[in-house]
């Protein structure tokens, strides 16, 4: 089953203060940046956000699941938690100042053939 895209735009509007936030179709599903940092996926219309111990301390009762075969556990939010904009926001804030910032790898150049 594929995230719907109603699921993506509700979301993103719910965490909007949270700083600069986007979504990303990736790998058929979609990725959630805040800040330029991935903080989330969203999968199977299923929220998954990055473990973090100040992400933990917010939730309080953490669920963890992989938000697809083989992936790391996530902390799942369910999404009678989605309506709650204010504590949604925070905990998508919380998470994105607790990662690190991402490094661009610098491109390969293309070989001669």
């Amino acid at each position: 089953m594929a995230t719907s895209q109603s699921t993506v735009d509700f979301i993103v509007e719910q965490v909007t203060g949270a700083g600069t936030v986007a979504a990303r179709k990736m790998f058929g599903e979609y990725a959630l940046f805040c800040d330029g940092k991935l903080v989330a996926l969203i999968c199977d219309d299923q929220l998954f956000i990055k473990p973090t111990v100040a992400g933990r301390a917010h939730i309080g009762g953490v669920t963890e699941k992989p938000p697809y075969k083989g992936a790391k556990p996530c902390f799942w939010i369910s999404g009678d938690d989605w309506d709650n904009s204010d504590w949604l926001t925070a905990l998508v804030r919380i998470t994105a100042a607790e990662l690190p910032v991402p490094v661009k790898k610098p491109r390969k150049p293309k070989s001669a053939r």
